[in-house]
């Protein structure tokens, strides 16, 4: 039998892009617990005199998430903004339809800000072009972003807020192509309403971006029709088109389930190129953008969620308790990001708190991390630079689904400021080691500081309020002499291979 082994080669010369921080954001939406319960619960003892839990903001900053989308989702599209602002005892209660519950309304625009700012993260705000459009937008980016002097500016300031937001990152609506979307539209219903909405918002603030919706996964019938007919009708207004993509383990066969983010580099490979066809078409110089806002892993909950009652006030909906085969998947799609980082600016993990969450809470209890929390934290944390192409030699397998699936998944990103050079892998091999050898030269006077491991000997290993299975240790057998690194990365594992001038 041949022995399994594999070989990098790195040089700081094959540079794909610089990496925008902003691919490693995240999402609170009005579902669920991620606001209730999660990021806001006022009678909490950790909570600080605005209801935010403490414990919760400190969680967020380990991740140092630098965006977070907001409010939605699939919520936005039948969301008033004006419900969630002013005097919290004259907001209303309101049917939320997307998810059929109630919405008390308790945090609005403001509050969001508000908290945004305690976990360092700026805002990606979402506008409603479901049930509304340009003059609710328009006025919505009045109340946010202008200084003073007209109504919505006013009355932000007689909310107690004297200087705007500044929110600079605005979705035009959410999965417009979906038919659970209330007001669902065509491709040239919504190319046409995000233009004109989106020019009268650059009108009020021509500092903003813009993103545009795209399909709502890679299997619609519409994809990516939906996508070249969006931009063929707003290409000089937008500066983003969206992608979403949900992965899960349902037929628990672990090989096809971990090769499922070569069904992700594919899908941003087929939006790369139809925005590049109507950048041609349009004779444009200006380049299309990719914004991965919603991704993750999303299955564990589904049945549960059948059985939840309508029209209460933040169930726990769509609450993933994820294992480690989890943690290796997430892994991957971030090192999918980091291969494609000359196209995808930004992402965002859906979602933050409790819903499909690195972050899991008690109401009134505690907090705790997700087996999926460490590969976003180490990727987040040490994937700041410039995105370079590893040049892999590795053995390759086949699974119901994919053939030619790499057993190791590999980024690297050098950071020239700070004189560091990080080595993100993932080996999916189920039951072997594999050794692997990689060529540094390039890289003169760089050492090993250290190779941190994410692994557990059952995949399906989860952590929880009381225990953490899944948790990062330093794999101290890794050495890096004159030039030449060499590692043993164990089967099914998750590794960060740091390295310093």
């Amino acid at each position: 039998m041949k022995k399994l082994k594999a070989t990098m080669t790195l040089d700081q010369h094959f540079k794909i892009a610089e990496v925008d921080k902003r691919i490693y954001g995240s999402f609170i939406e009005h579902l669920g617990r991620a606001v209730y319960g999660g990021i806001y619960e006022p009678d909490h003892p950790e909570s600080d005199n605005q209801g935010f839990r403490t414990d919760v903001i400190n969680l967020v900053k380990q991740l140092q998430v630098p965006i977070v989308r907001y409010p939605g989702g699939n919520m936005v599209s039948a969301y008033n903004w004006e419900d969630g602002v002013g005097p919290k005892a004259e907001r209303p209660r309101r049917l939320e339809l997307a998810w059929r519950t109630i919405e008390t309304n308790e945090v609005g625009t403001n509050e969001f800000a508000d908290w945004a700012k305690k976990v360092n993260a700026d805002v990606m705000m979402a506008v409603n072009l479901g049930t509304r459009g340009i003059d609710a937008a328009r006025n919505l980016i009045e109340y946010t972003n202008h200084p003073s002097g007209t109504y919505y500016s006013d009355l932000r300031r007689q909310h107690g807020y004297e200087s705007p937001h500044n929110i600079k990152t605005w979705c035009l609506g959410n999965e417009m192509d979906g038919p659970w979307q209330v007001g669902q539209k065509t491709a040239y219903e919504y190319g046409r309403l995000a233009n004109e909405t989106g020019k009268a918002m650059k009108q009020v603030d021509p500092d903003i971006e813009l993103v545009a919706c795209g399909s709502s996964s890679s299997t619609m019938p519409t994809f990516p029709e939906y996508e070249a007919t969006t931009l063929d009708l707003s290409y000089d207004t937008v500066d983003y088109i969206s992608l979403h993509q949900y992965y899960g383990n349902r037929s628990n066969d672990t090989a096809n389930y971990l090769a499922k983010n070569l069904d992700m580099a594919h899908f941003i490979k087929t939006v790369t190129a139809t925005c590049d066809y109507i950048k041609a078409k349009h004779r444009s110089k200006k380049t299309i953008n990719l914004s991965f806002d919603e991704w993750n892993v999303w299955y564990h909950s589904n049945d549960q969620d059948k059985q939840i009652e309508p029209w209460v006030v933040a169930p726990p909906q769509l609450e993933d308790h994820y294992n480690f085969e989890d943690a290796l998947l997430v892994g991957s799609m971030l090192i999918t990001f980091l291969q494609n980082a000359d196209r995808v600016k930004m992402a965002a993990m859906a979602q933050l708190v409790n819903v499909i969450a690195p972050i899991m809470t008690e109401n009134g209890g505690g907090s705790f991390k997700q087996t999926i929390f460490y590969p976003y934290m180490h990727t987040s944390i040490f994937g700041r630079g410039v995105s370079l192409k590893p040049i892999l030699n590795v053995p390759k397998y086949d699974a119901r689904d994919f053939t030619d699936v790499p057993y190791l998944d590999a980024a690297a990103v050098h950071n020239e400021e700070t004189g560091e050079l990080t080595i993100f892998i993932v080996n999916k091999h189920l039951s072997e080691a594999m050794p692997l050898e990689v060529d540094l030269r390039s890289f003169t006077g760089y050492s090993l500081v250290e190779h941190i491991e994410l692994y557990h000997e059952d995949v399906k290993a989860v952590n929880t309020m009381t225990h953490e299975a899944v948790k990062p240790q330093l794999n101290t057998f890794t050495t890096c002499e004159l030039g030449h690194l060499s590692a043993q990365l164990k089967q099914t594992s998750w590794n960060v291979i740091r390295l310093k001038k």
